[in-house]
Protein backbone atom coordinates (compact mmCIF):
# COMPACT_ATOMS: atom_id res chain seq x y z
CA UNK A 1 0.00 0.00 0.00
CA UNK A 2 1.16 3.36 -0.67
CA UNK A 3 0.24 6.98 0.67
CA UNK A 4 -2.79 7.21 -1.04
CA UNK A 5 -4.39 4.49 0.30
CA UNK A 6 -5.89 3.99 3.98
CA UNK A 7 -6.72 0.03 3.87
CA UNK A 8 -7.12 -3.22 1.61
CA UNK A 9 -10.37 -4.71 0.99
CA UNK A 10 -11.43 -8.44 1.94
CA UNK A 11 -14.39 -8.23 -0.10
CA UNK A 12 -12.57 -7.12 -3.77
CA UNK A 13 -8.81 -7.49 -2.06
CA UNK A 14 -7.79 -4.15 -3.69
CA UNK A 15 -6.90 -0.77 -1.65
CA UNK A 16 -9.75 1.87 -0.43
CA UNK A 17 -8.07 5.38 -2.13
CA UNK A 18 -7.82 8.50 0.34
CA UNK A 19 -9.79 10.54 -1.90
CA UNK A 20 -9.08 13.62 -0.18
CA UNK A 21 -5.52 13.39 -0.45
CA UNK A 22 -5.25 12.74 -3.40
CA UNK A 23 -7.24 15.92 -4.10
CA UNK A 24 -5.17 17.77 -2.18
CA UNK A 25 -2.10 16.39 -3.79
CA UNK A 26 -3.53 17.19 -7.67
CA UNK A 27 -4.69 20.86 -6.35
CA UNK A 28 -1.54 22.11 -7.77
CA UNK A 29 -1.11 20.53 -10.70
CA UNK A 30 -5.06 20.66 -12.06
CA UNK A 31 -4.70 24.57 -11.51
CA UNK A 32 -1.45 24.60 -14.09
CA UNK A 33 -3.83 22.79 -16.82
CA UNK A 34 -3.09 20.38 -19.47
CA UNK A 35 -3.53 17.56 -16.89
CA UNK A 36 -5.74 14.48 -18.16
CA UNK A 37 -6.74 12.38 -15.03
CA UNK A 38 -7.71 8.72 -15.78
CA UNK A 39 -8.95 7.40 -13.08
CA UNK A 40 -12.49 4.61 -12.72
CA UNK A 41 -14.50 7.17 -10.86
CA UNK A 42 -14.95 10.72 -10.72
CA UNK A 43 -17.81 11.80 -8.29
CA UNK A 44 -14.92 13.57 -5.81
CA UNK A 45 -12.92 15.39 -8.20
CA UNK A 46 -14.35 18.89 -8.31
CA UNK A 47 -15.66 20.02 -11.32
CA UNK A 48 -13.66 23.02 -11.66
CA UNK A 49 -10.75 20.85 -12.57
CA UNK A 50 -12.66 19.52 -16.06
CA UNK A 51 -13.46 21.43 -19.08
CA UNK A 52 -14.73 18.01 -20.42
CA UNK A 53 -15.26 14.23 -18.86
CA UNK A 54 -15.09 11.01 -21.03
CA UNK A 55 -16.24 7.58 -19.79
CA UNK A 56 -15.16 4.97 -21.75
CA UNK A 57 -17.35 1.61 -22.33
CA UNK A 58 -16.63 -0.78 -24.15
CA UNK A 59 -18.63 -4.75 -24.24
CA UNK A 60 -20.17 -6.86 -21.86
CA UNK A 61 -18.10 -9.75 -23.07
CA UNK A 62 -15.28 -7.69 -23.97
CA UNK A 63 -15.10 -6.53 -20.58
CA UNK A 64 -15.84 -9.83 -18.71
CA UNK A 65 -13.13 -12.05 -20.33
CA UNK A 66 -10.10 -8.75 -19.88
CA UNK A 67 -11.09 -8.45 -16.05
CA UNK A 68 -11.31 -12.68 -15.72
CA UNK A 69 -7.82 -12.50 -17.04
CA UNK A 70 -6.57 -10.13 -14.81
CA UNK A 71 -7.90 -12.84 -11.92
CA UNK A 72 -10.92 -10.65 -10.60
CA UNK A 73 -12.72 -12.73 -7.64
CA UNK A 74 -16.33 -13.78 -9.12
CA UNK A 75 -17.90 -10.94 -6.65
CA UNK A 76 -15.30 -7.84 -8.55
CA UNK A 77 -15.98 -9.25 -11.58
CA UNK A 78 -19.87 -9.05 -11.52
CA UNK A 79 -20.22 -5.86 -9.51
CA UNK A 80 -18.12 -4.86 -12.53
CA UNK A 81 -20.10 -6.41 -15.23
CA UNK A 82 -23.21 -4.69 -13.63
CA UNK A 83 -22.25 -1.29 -13.04
CA UNK A 84 -21.32 -1.46 -17.02
CA UNK A 85 -24.43 -2.64 -17.97
CA UNK A 86 -26.37 0.05 -15.59
CA UNK A 87 -23.89 2.84 -16.82
CA UNK A 88 -22.97 3.36 -13.07
CA UNK A 89 -20.14 5.53 -14.03
CA UNK A 90 -21.50 7.70 -16.65
CA UNK A 91 -24.51 8.53 -14.29
CA UNK A 92 -22.03 8.86 -11.63
CA UNK A 93 -20.73 11.76 -14.02
CA UNK A 94 -23.56 13.53 -14.55
CA UNK A 95 -24.66 13.67 -11.33
CA UNK A 96 -21.16 15.49 -10.39
CA UNK A 97 -20.86 17.57 -13.31
CA UNK A 98 -22.54 19.39 -16.18
CA UNK A 99 -24.40 16.63 -18.16
CA UNK A 100 -22.98 18.48 -21.15
CA UNK A 101 -19.14 18.12 -20.20
CA UNK A 102 -19.85 14.08 -19.75
CA UNK A 103 -19.51 12.13 -23.17
CA UNK A 104 -19.77 8.79 -22.90
CA UNK A 105 -17.17 6.62 -25.74
CA UNK A 106 -17.33 3.34 -26.35
CA UNK A 107 -14.44 1.62 -26.32
CA UNK A 108 -14.54 -2.05 -28.28
CA UNK A 109 -10.82 -3.13 -28.44
CA UNK A 110 -7.59 -1.39 -27.41
CA UNK A 111 -6.85 0.50 -31.11
CA UNK A 112 -9.91 2.57 -30.96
Amino acid sequence: MDSYTMVMTQEYGCPILDEDRVVDELEHQMREGGVIVDYHGCDFFPERWFHIVFVLRTDNGILYKRLETRGYNEKKLQDNIQCEIFQVLYEEAIASYKEEMCISCPVMNRNN
